[in-house]
């Protein structure tokens, strides 16, 4: 059964991404979650649907989530109209999580595109939260225009932190945006990367991801080292839709993260038949 959770915080990120925060009761165990799960929101009378976490780790009973309306969005047009102090119910964490614990020591390379960035902001806060475990921590991340890119604070904060890289690209600047203007693969070029010790994350649409791992794999990066989010497959979370099978494989059931090899794998296997 969902959990009652109170709005805390709404962050407008763009024209039509919110980030909400909200607080579980003080006697609620919590939400204990691993960089890169999900959890079902539902709204009262709207219904339910997945989406990922993209607060940190640490804290327990206050926790975030960043979702985009769709015009014809069933879950996330009501969703986008509740206000600070209206519940939602939620059930989670689920399914699997980044494998950050397996890549203690070695240097990770963070890859988002768009939307593919709440989830692996998680990421960057728990290893920030660890920072003596990992080598180095770069970001490469784009979006359409500066006014699309999400978290516009934190990405400052990235970009100043000595602790970590951070490079932006946008595909289309105004006249104020003082960054690249490109794709995201161009932004490897930016980056030394110490192959045998490089563990990749990524998030981000097709077009995006595609390219980057061709440009990574003649950068001598095995498709074994990358891990990549699909929860956009997702919709309905709990494996009874089919609409995220791929292969002989449920992405809200059997992922959303999956090593890169494996992608390759359920597609050609999806493919063949």
């Amino acid at each position: 059964m969902p959990r009652l959770a109170v709005i805390e915080a709404i962050e407008i990120e763009t024209k039509t991404e919110k980030t909400f925060s909200l607080r579980l009761p003080d006697d609620d165990p919590g939400m204990v979650f691993s960089p890169g799960q999900f959890a079902e929101f539902s709204v009262i009378g709207a219904g339910e649907a997945p989406f990922g976490l993209c607060s940190s780790p640490k804290e327990r009973h206050v926790f975030q989530t960043t979702v985009r309306r769709y015009a014809s969005g069933a879950v996330t047009v009501p969703l986008h109209r509740l206000q600070v102090g209206d519940y939602v119910g939620v059930r989670g964490p689920m399914g699997n999580g980044f494998p950050l614990g397996e890549n203690l020591g070695r240097d990770i390379v963070i890859i988002a595109g768009g939307l593919g960035l709440p989830t692996l902001r998680s990421a960057i806060f728990f290893m920030l939260d660890n920072r003596d475990d990992y080598g180095q921590v770069v970001l490469l991340y784009g979006a359409r225009t500066p006014e699309d890119r999400l978290y516009k604070e934190d990405l400052q904060d990235w970009w100043d932190s000595p602790y970590m890289e951070c490079h932006q690209t946008v595909d289309v600047a105004d006249d104020y945006w003082p960054g690249y203007v490109g794709y995201v693969p161009e932004l490897l070029d930016r980056v030394e990367l110490d192959p045998p010790r490089t563990t990749v994350l990524m998030c981000g649409p097709g077009v995006m991801i595609r390219p980057v791992v061709s440009r990574l794999v003649e950068m001598d990066v095995g498709q074994d080292q990358m891990y990549i989010n699909m929860e956009a497959h997702m919709k309905c979370g709990v494996g009874k839709c089919g609409h995220c099978l791929i292969g002989d494989k449920y992405v809200c059931l059997d992922g959303p993260v999956f090593r890169y090899d494996e992608v390759e794998e359920m597609q050609a296997f999806q493919n063949a038949i």
